[in-house]
This record gives structure tokens, C-alpha cells and sequence, in this order.
């Protein structure tokens, strides 16, 4: 498997080194890249005066196709010169519950997603909303990538969070071509128990699946001293100067992670490196 459908969402120009990094991303892997440019019509229907909805939906239209046309010609200025890098750009203007089918229906058809992350200072406005929507609708797994963008499109040291669970089973199976590549993978297991299916061995059966696909995988074992798993995932990660984390996402709902937090809620706001994800 290769990543040859590469699809990254615009909303804001804050994003353009998210775009440059599904660029660097697209040509590493000689892959095509999708760029949907998204104008949102924020207004709501019976919120206006009797009469007055129909010049406020006018309003809030036209002013969604002004910013979805400013980022398609961002995109084209920026690319424009990249003769290197087979793409297409599309602009399109959603309301804000359309949002999750529109990107959905996009992600369903590439292999691959990349996004800045979607929470915390800095933040598109719809980040969240077209991340959720990739992987819950789309079904697609997620590059997100630090609002400052990549420093290297070769990932050669990786860590892959394994807590047993089906989404970071799916996730490292989504993420085999970048595990190929690397130099270094390793297994991070924090504060497993013993009463789980791998017993006193955690991690042992995934390393074995890893190295017969050629990836140089190695097991580290942690004791959880972290006030969150995710804290302890970043430092470890920053510990072993890894260029990529590859982990499972909501494995609580995505009412509990918004409401009470979680671990992918927590990557995803403070991760400084590139974190992979898939559900």
C-alpha cells in the first residue's frame, strides 16, 4: 500500500503551512493532492426579523464565496511554480452542519488527510469539524501536522502508542508505508496490565507483525509518571527525538473527548511534532 490520494482542507489563511506540508508530503510519496478550499456560511435560519433572513443568507453567501475563492487563488499563487507535484484545487461554500457529509465525501475517496491541528490558539475555525469529519465520515486516516508546518517529510524515527485497542490496531495498519521508511519504530506500551491479552509480553505480537514487513520495530515499556498518557506520550516522544507519533483516536466518543477531554483531544492541541491518527 502507498499513499497515492492525498487530500488537505483550507478554511482560513492561517492554514497555508498546512498546505505546504501536504505538498512536501505529496511529492515524497508521488501522490496526488486534492486541496479543498472552504468558504463557510456561518448565518442561521430564525434568527433574523420576518423578511430580512432572505438579504442575510445573501449576505452570508456571497461573503463565503469571497474567502473559499481568496484561498483558491492563495493556493494557486503558492503552487502555481511546482512543476513537480501532480494537484488539483476546488472551492466550495458549506454551512457549518454540511460541513461533516462535504468533507466526508472527499476524504472517503483519498488515503490520506493532512491537517494542521484543529485545537487550541492559533486554530482554523472548522479544523476540528473537518478533522472529525475525515476520519468519522471519510473513514480516512490523519497527518496532523504543528500550525508551523513540517520540518521533514522523512519520518526516521517513530513512535507508535500501543494500548492494544481496534483504533491503534488500525492506525499502525494505515501507517505501514511510513513505517517502512523509518530507521527506528518504537512500540511505546505505558502502564499496561497483566491481566490483558498480551499478558506479561506487551507488545510482543505487534513488534512480531511489524518485522515481517520490514520494520525495524523495538519495545519500550513504560511506567506512567505523567499527569495524562498524552503528556507522557509527548515526552517520551521528545525524549527519543522521534519525527513522527502514530496512535489510535477517540476511543471515548467525541462528546466525552469535547466535553471532558481525552487523549486525542490532548495530542491534537499540544503535540509539537506530526502525530498520525486513524480509527
Amino acid at each position: 500500500m502507498a499513499y497515492k490520494s492525498i487530500l488537505t482542507v483550507l478554511s482560513s489563511n492561517v492554514q497555508m503551512a498546512q498546505l505546504d506540508a501536504a505538498r512536501q508530503i505529496a511529492r515524497h510519496e508521488d501522490a496526488h493532492l486534492d486541496i479543498l478550499c472552504l468558504g463557510l456560511d456561518l448565518s442561521q435560519p430564525g434568527y433574523y426579523f420576518p423578511g430580512g433572513a432572505p438579504y442575510v443568507f445573501q449576505q452570508g453567501l456571497e461573503a463565503a464565496e469571497t474567502e473559499a475563492e481568496t484561498l483558491r487563488t492563495a493556493v494557486n499563487e503558492q503552487l502555481a511554480n511546482d512543476g513537480d507535484l501532480r494537484w488539483g484545487v476546488e472551492s466550495v461554500v458549506a454551512q457549518l452542519g454540511g460541513v461533516a457529509n462535504l468533507v466526508g465525501h472527499r476524504a472517503r475517496y483519498v488515503d490520506l488527510t493532512i491537517m494542521s491541528q484543529p485545537y487550541g490558539e492559533g486554530a482554523a475555525g472548522s479544523a476540528e469539524t473537518v478533522t472529525e469529519a475525515a476520519m468519522f465520515e471519510g473513514d480516512c486516516p490523519i497527518l496532523v501536522v504543528p500550525r508551523d508546518g513540517l520540518l521533514s517529510t522523512r519520518f526516521r524515527r517513530v513512535l507508535v502508542a500501543w494500548n492494544q485497542s481496534n483504533e491503534a490496531m488500525t492506525a499502525i495498519r494505515r501507517a505501514l508505508p511510513l513505517l517502512r521508511q523509518a530507521e527506528r519504530v518504537e512500540i511505546t506500551v505505558i502502564d499496561p496490565t497483566r491481566a490483558g491479552f498480551e499478558g506479561a509480553e506487551p507488545g510482543s505480537g505487534l513488534a512480531r507483525m511489524l518485522t515481517r514487513h520490514g520494520v525495524q520495530a523495538e519495545i519500550a515499556v513504560l511506567a506512567r509518571t505523567a499527569s495524562s498518557v498524552s503528556e507522557q506520550i509527548n515526552r517520551h516522544a521528545l525524549d527519543m527525538d522521534a519525527d513522527l507519533i502514530v496512535m489510535g483516536a477517540y476511543g471515548h466518543s467525541r462528546f466525552r473527548e469535547a466535553i471532558l477531554g481525552g487523549a486525542t483531544r490532548n495530542m491534537l492541541e499540544n503535540a509539537t511534532l506530526p502525530v498520525f491518527m486513524a480509527r
